[in-house]
């Protein structure tokens, strides 16, 4: 009997790609075959990175973290987008109390689209909890330092967006 691979998929806007995400990104790829990174637009945010640069800057950040992992952009709902990646898991990362609520609701959401693709939930490390991407940009506008938050090289990007 053959062994359909695992596929996952952790999907995110990565505006910036924080160390929290590349945490998730790193033990995900553990629980599977292969972690397939879902780079989406999100209408309702406003983007500091064109979608072209967010994948840059994730494929760039991801490499070397894990053989498994592949960086691809989607613009769909979340269900479909995982259907049409094979994905048998979609990955989660949670912060705190205030994730839970709106990441329960769409797993509840998801899980009546197909409920063949199960959420599974990492919990942020201790450290890495209060890292939100949004909170990030706000902190680079006002001149603050962001090396906390991101690598090296993200910082560095962001830097050069505001910059102009």
């Amino acid at each position: 009997m053959s062994h359909r691979p695992h596929v996952g998929v952790y999907p995110g806007t990565f505006d910036p790609m924080t160390l929290g995400h590349i945490d998730i990104i790193r033990r995900g790829a553990h629980l599977v075959d292969k972690l397939v990174v879902g780079v989406t637009t999100n209408p309702s945010k406003e983007p500091m990175f064109t979608v072209a640069e967010r994948l840059e800057m994730v494929r760039r950040e991801v490499a070397g973290l894990a053989p498994n992992i592949d960086v691809v952009e989607f613009d769909s709902l979340l269900m479909d987008f995982a259907e049409s990646q094979g994905a048998t898991i979609i990955l989660r990362g949670l912060r705190a109390v205030a994730d839970f609520e709106y990441e329960f609701q769409m797993a509840g959401m998801n899980q009546q689209l197909n409920d063949d693709i199960e959420t599974v939930f990492l919990m942020a490390d201790v450290a890495l909890q209060p890292i939100a991407s949004r909170l990030v940009k706000e902190i680079a506008r006002y001149g603050g330092d962001i090396r906390k938050f991101v690598t090296p090289s993200v910082a560095a990007d962001v830097k050069a967006k505001l910059a102009g």
